[in-house]
Order: C-alpha cells, then structure tokens, then sequence
C-alpha cells in the first residue's frame, strides 16, 4: 500500500523529478522541451512554494521506511493579467525554460508542467498536484489558476476524424462524447475550457496546440 504526500520540491528532488519527465513524455515528445536540472533549480530559487512534488512510500517494496519515491511533479510561475490573456505559445508565456516572465505581483498563478508516473495514475496523485496549486491560489490571493493543457488523444483522434479541428476534438471531450487521457481528467478537477491555442509547442500528438484551461476560487 502506497501512502502520497503532496508537498514542495526540495534541491533533494530535482534528479528524481528528472528522470520522472523522461518517463512520462517518451519519443515523439521532443526531448529537448524537458526541464534539465538547472531549470528546476531557477524554479526553486525564484519561486520555491510554486514548485511541488508527490512523493510516496512503501516499506514492504523499498525496504527502507525513510526512502520515498517522486511520483509526481508539477512547475508553476505567476503571470500578469497582460501576459495571461495574450495566450501566447508556451515559450513566450514562461519566458522560456527558466520562467522570465514570472512576475510576483501578477495575477494568475499558471501550471507550467505536470508529470504524474505512469504507473501511478488514476490514483489520485495529479489531483493531489492540482489542489495544492489551487490552495495555493488562495492563500496568495491571486485571481485564477490557469494552464495550457496537451491534448495527445487528438492525432489518433483526428486521423479517423478527418476535417475537425483542435477546437472541435476539445468541445467534444468537454462533452464527454470522447476522452482524453490529459484534458478529460483536468476538466474532473474543476478546471473550466475557455478556448484553444495553436502553435503551442512542438507536440506531434496534439497537433501542436493546448486546451486553454482555468479554474477561479
């Protein structure tokens, strides 16, 4: 039995959220759009309460009851209203890997990146991730927690569905007529879909745009 804890990242961390990324988004995820160490390490000194971690531990399977595993991971930074509602691509938004655009005084706490393990889904651990950004949202006092979110299920989706767009896939999985193993579960937390950028990132099996998510306290 695994017991989860959501807390924030440590420096002590950071090599495993690493390697977490790497299993999470294997080929065709380009490479080179994970977090390297240094990355993190910004994140922490900038923003430290907006960076955290699920961790779990099981003593029958580790063998050592001090020793915990990252199981999840998730980056955010505070962006002005300006650059909020601009929805520019993922880049632009962050100021690229080491968050420039990261503004304290912003309004809208944004999710810059969730890793949930793949064998630990559906259990809870990237709800555990999402209620500490919302909690945080409310003990800064910011006006929204917002997020452009992958949409993978769409290549697949749109190859036997020629002629619809990224738009039509995401109103149709707001809808619950289809399911997709990113978005579908975003909308269970409560995060409301308020649009869709294109040209979001390099992201083969999205078509290289993002559901445009938000959720206000």
């Amino acid at each position: 039995m695994f017991r989860y804890e959501a807390r924030p990242m440590t420096a002590g961390d950071i090599r495993s959220a690493i390697g977490l990324q790497h299993l999470c988004f294997p080929p065709p995820f380009p490479a080179e759009q994970l977090f390297r160490a240094e990355h993190l390490e910004r994140h922490l000194d900038i923003f430290p309460e907006g960076q955290f971690v699920v961790t779990a531990r099981n003593d029958a399977l580790l063998g050592n009851p001090k020793k915990q595993s990252v199981l999840g991971s998730a980056s955010t930074l505070i962006l002005s209203e300006e650059t909020w509602l601009a929805h520019d691509d993922w880049e632009t938004r962050c100021g690229g890997f080491t968050f420039k655009r990261h503004d304290p005084h912003g309004t809208t706490l944004f999710g810059a990146d969730i890793s949930v393990h793949p064998g630990h889904r559906g259990r809870g651990v990237g709800r555990m991730l999402y209620e500490a950004r919302f909690d945080l949202v409310r003990r800064l006092g910011l006006k929204r927690f917002g997020t452009a979110c992958r949409i993978p299920g769409f290549g697949e989706w749109s190859a036997a569905n020629p002629g619809y767009r990224q738009d039509d896939y995401c109103r149709l999985v707001e809808e619950g007529e289809i399911s997709d193993r990113t978005l579908t579960p975003l909308l269970r937390y409560g995060l409301q879909l308020t649009g869709v950028v294109e040209n979001h990132m390099h992201d083969e099996e999205s078509g290289d745009a993002a559901a445009i998510l938000e959720w206000v306290p």
